[in-house]
């Protein structure tokens, strides 16, 4: 019977700087009859379940407690009432400060292997801001209002801005700002002060260690200082030495206009209104915020989602779909995780041997990589004509660059943009060395540095769902 339509279960788990929560949604595929290739596409995202938030689980300053993570996950399957092997898709996101821990990429790995075939990926800064970004809604407000929008997610350690025109993020960005930098005991002493906060701390004179008792007004100081370090780098680019000193990644690329601002994140829920005491800075960073919010050239809008907008973005928006025509050794093992993509610019107009064995060698080059040590996915645009000839001279190209991956037995995946996942892996296969241990995928959109995942194939093992990542997780 042909399928033309699927339903999958995906999570998302957010590890942040205060606190952690989870959301399962339910994503719903439909066969594009129109396409060529009859490729699925996602054409619905609903929220099935949002469980609870709790203090995230610290066994000490450094180290992520992964074994009340897990309870808490197995506790909030079974709320929802999902068996976690029915999940096959998701993030988990171990976000500002949270990230700085020794075992932080080990969280994910811990989630996944308690949830079957679940892959989980664990994004970086700027992942994150597109998550953020997506699940606040200020995407498809862009789209549906014909805006460009500025969201900007401040959570316990970093606050991750994005810049969204017509449905699309154009720029994504991540500076050390968050509500959770200071934190104090019942006394009033600091019981917890995160690196960022220690630079602004020099920056005003000031010597607090954990243990101080600190005054209020230097809290409001610091307070005041972070937020002005946020609203630079949201009005960009950052110029001052403090906000060099606290951005994660690069400035946002600006457009020539914002017409609207977003808030969401813990702090946000203080931005506009709310109300709590969680004896740390983020409600004092909150009114610093809104005392500088009328210097902004464009309206505040108040999204829906704001604590959870980064677990809903990637509960529902972090996956992929591969086109239907891909190429696969049938005793591969999924799911597979953890995969570097790297970018190879063959062209062609330019095919021959010695182009493509140059551009592959580049690519690994880039990453400081040895063709042959690990599994990599080699990502090619548009790279050879669908006639045979043509498609003979590509794959007797690859195999050359490839020559100890293929001695090795080393996984060989091959992803494309252009639909020649099938008729490359075909003749890869009839007329190389490579008879064994590759995947050929197409009609996927990466980017040189991504990391990806790819879950059990679907619909006859044709469709592969891809969960596109970056694994960045900024040293101490």
């Amino acid at each position: 019977m042909e399928i033309n339509r699927i339903e999958l279960v995906s999570i998302g788990i957010d590890v942040g700087s205060s606190t952690s929560h989870l959301v399962f949604s339910k994503l719903i595929l439909i066969k594009d009859t129109k396409s060529a290739t009859q490729r699925f596409l996602i054409r619905e995202r609903s929220i099935i379940h949002e469980g609870r938030i709790i203090n995230t689980p610290l066994l000490d300053d450094k180290t992520i407690d992964t074994a009340r993570l897990t309870a808490f996950f197995k506790e909030e399957c079974n709320n929802a009432g999902i068996d976690p092997a029915e999940i096959q898709t998701g993030a988990v996101i171990v976000t500002g400060e949270t990230a700085k821990k020794q075992n932080a990429p080990q969280i994910a790995e811990a989630l996944s292997n308690d949830a079957g075939k679940f892959v989980a990926a664990t994004a970086g800064p700027n992942f994150e801001s597109l998550l953020a970004a997506m699940g606040s809604g200020a995407t498809a407000r862009s789209k549906e209002h014909n805006k460009t929008i500025l969201s900007c997610d401040i959570g316990g350690g970093t606050s991750n801005l994005a810049i969204s025109q017509n449905g699309d993020v154009l720029s994504t960005s991540c500076v050390s700002v968050g509500g959770r930098l200071i934190a104090l005991d019942t006394d009033g002493r600091i019981s917890r002060l995160n690196a960022p906060a220690i630079h602004v701390m020099r920056e005003l004179g000031m010597n607090y260690r954990i243990g101080d008792k600190i005054q209020k007004d230097d809290l409001e100081k610091i307070s005041s200082k972070l937020a002005y370090v946020l609203f630079e780098v949201m009005t960009g680019p950052a110029n001052s030495n403090l906000a060099k000193q606290l951005m994660v990644t690069d400035n946002l690329n600006f457009p020539k206009t914002i017409d609207e601002y977003i808030f969401s994140g813990g702090v946000a829920e203080f931005i506009y209104g709310g109300q709590g005491n969680f004896s740390d800075i983020g409600k004092l960073l909150a009114d610093n915020i809104v005392a500088l919010i009328p210097d902004l050239n464009a309206p505040v809008f108040e999204p829906v989602n704001k604590i959870r907008a980064t677990v809903i973005g990637a509960g529902a928006y972090s996956l992929s779909i591969s086109g239907s025509s891909g190429f696969m050794d049938e005793k591969l093992v999924f799911p597979i995780r953890n995969i570097p993509v790297l970018r190879v610019d063959v062209e062609e107009s330019r095919l021959s041997t010695e182009h493509v064995v140059s551009e592959i060698n580049t690519a690994f080059q880039r990453y400081d990589l040895i063709e042959g040590q690990e599994t990599v996915a080699l990502y090619f645009k548009d790279p050879v004509r669908v006639n045979y000839p043509d498609l003979e001279l590509f794959a007797r190209s690859v195999e050359m660059a490839l020559s100890n991956s293929i001695e090795r037995e080393v996984l060989v995946i091959l992803i494309f943009e252009k639909d020649i996942a099938c008729s490359v892996g075909n003749v890869i296969r009839r007329e190389t060395r490579l008879k064994r241990n590759l995947l050929s995928l197409d009609e996927l959109s990466l980017n040189d540095g991504d990391w990806i995942d790819i879950s059990e194939p679907l619909v006859g093992r044709q469709v592969f769902p891809v969960t596109v990542k970056s694994l960045v997780f900024p040293s101490n």
